[in-house]
């Protein structure tokens, strides 16, 4: 029966696994061991198993918390539970819970196979096949929690339409990816996915980049350029920190939106575009649209459908996969030799606050890897590696604010608290100095002497 099936084992004793993965290799099964309740779960969506045996009793993640963890991530996976304690309470109650079964040890061969083939039997045959075409267009998104599970179901129905999306989410929470995915899965994925970074593209250049210009309208307008609408025609544009958009941009933007038509800069002669627009962006447009630095009219336009990606704390059941998931990348790239992590650096991993979200965790990982010189990675390590990169992770907003801050602080403990002296070395009018002090909670008289 197990020629097209699939078995993860986990068992943090390696000659019981062996044993087992002897057993039903035997009956062609495939079968994929894991030595920790962390190791499972970054195999899990790798590997799609049919069915998962689990010890109930392991250090770090126990056979309970895996099994809450593979039900939301997949409930049609059955779990069975070995124990060494056939009667304890726990296992009663995980039956309860929704585990298929618990096995006694020692188990004998035939009753491990009687017993996985019975969850095959009981649950329609596995779930590998439906499985892989559900896949395809969310590849890249590697996550097993609840959460991202919810709303990547949300995004697949919404992708299929023709509305705009706005993603939000903290720096470093993957909006590409996602917005990437949502092409994939849209009517538009025959057609090109161009991504534009809105801050990271001069404000003087933007309007050209996205609309295009034609040669001779401005200076260093040596010839025509069609532009990022016309080159995403019949496909997806990307807009992203669309919160960042100059205000004049934003009128053509929305424009665009009503329209469906752009105008290249210096022509006089309107240019018929079909594109999808996602946009994303880690700041409150509602705050920005209260301070008049967003348009209302444009957000509304933006925001047909919202989808929010959480930070990384909030999908800690993410973390051993996605660490994984990089070592194996990172390892490949350097020189093919398998890292893994230890039980206790896993730990340390999944309790980290990581206010940097995935690209923090990547280059804390990339970091560990670097320096490990066995194929173990030490809690130390990542300890290390989180405590150098925590500073290096601000976002632009926050590393102003605290600059300001202390540029504030500097000046004021340099003129003894005289505000006027401090506001000429800032070359600030008074009242403004005073309007800066205020906002950051300075009082100059603790500077005086």
């Amino acid at each position: 029966m197990g020629r097209y099936y699939k078995v993860l084992l986990v068992d943090d004793e390696s000659d019981l696994l062996r044993l087992w993965k002897l057993r039903l290799e035997s009956k062609d099964y495939q079968v994929a061991v894991a030595g920790s309740g962390e190791e499972a779960l970054a195999t899990f969506s790798a590997f799609k198993p049919d069915v998962v045996l689990t010890d109930l009793r392991m250090p770090g993640i126990d056979g309970l918390a895996l099994f809450e963890a593979i039900r939301n991530l997949n409930k049609s996976v059955p779990v069975i539970i070995i124990t060494a304690h056939g009667s304890i309470p726990e296992a009663v109650e995980a039956t309860r819970q929704g585990v298929f079964s618990f096995l006694t040890k020692p188990i004998e061969g035939a009753a491990l196979l009687e017993e996985v083939d019975k969850a095959i039997e009981m649950t329609g045959g596995g779930s590998s096949d439906a499985g892989q075409d559900r896949e395809e267009w969310r590849q890249d998104i590697i996550c097993q929690s609840a959460v991202m599970e919810e709303l990547l179901s949300r995004a697949k129905l919404v992708a299929e339409t023709d509305s705009t999306i706005l993603i939000r989410g903290e720096s470093g929470t993957g909006k590409e990816l996602l917005a990437i995915a949502l092409h994939k899965a849209s009517n538009f994925r025959k057609g090109p996915f161009i991504p534009v970074n809105c801050t990271a593209i001069p404000e003087t250049l933007l309007e050209s980049e996205l609309f295009g210009h034609v040669k001779g309208s401005f200076t260093g307008a040596v010839k025509s350029y069609a532009g990022l609408f016309q080159s995403a025609h019949n496909g997806t544009l990307f807009l992203d920190e669309i919160g960042d958009m100059p205000l004049h941009i934003q009128v053509k933007l929305l424009r665009v939106l009503q329209d469906r038509q752009i105008r290249p800069v210096g022509s006089s002669q309107s240019v018929t575009v079909n594109v999808r627009i996602i946009s994303a962006t880690h700041k409150n447009l509602e705050e920005a649209i209260r301070e008049n630095s967003f348009r209302e009219d444009l957000f509304y336009r933006l925001n047909v459908v919202s989808l929010e990606l959480p930070p990384l704390h909030r999908r800690k059941e993410d973390i051993p996969l996605l660490a994984e998931h990089f070592v194996t990348i990172l390892t490949e790239k350097k020189d093919g030799q398998g890292k893994r992590f230890t039980p206790e650096a896993m730990k340390v991993l999944v309790e980290a606050p990581w206010p940097g979200n995935i690209r923090q965790l990547y280059n804390v990982v990339e970091n560990a890897v670097a320096l490990t010189t066995s194929s173990l990675i030490s809690e130390d390590l990542l300890y290390d590696a989180i405590k150098q990169h925590q500073k290096k992770i601000l976002p632009l907003a926050e590393a102003k604010r605290q600059f300001e801050q202390q540029y504030l602080i500097q000046l004021l403990q340099t003129t003894q608290g005289n505000v006027s002296q401090a506001a000429r070395l800032a070359e600030r009018n008074r009242t403004d100095f005073y309007k800066l002090l205020n906002r950051h909670h300075i009082v100059p008289a603790l500077y005086k002497d």
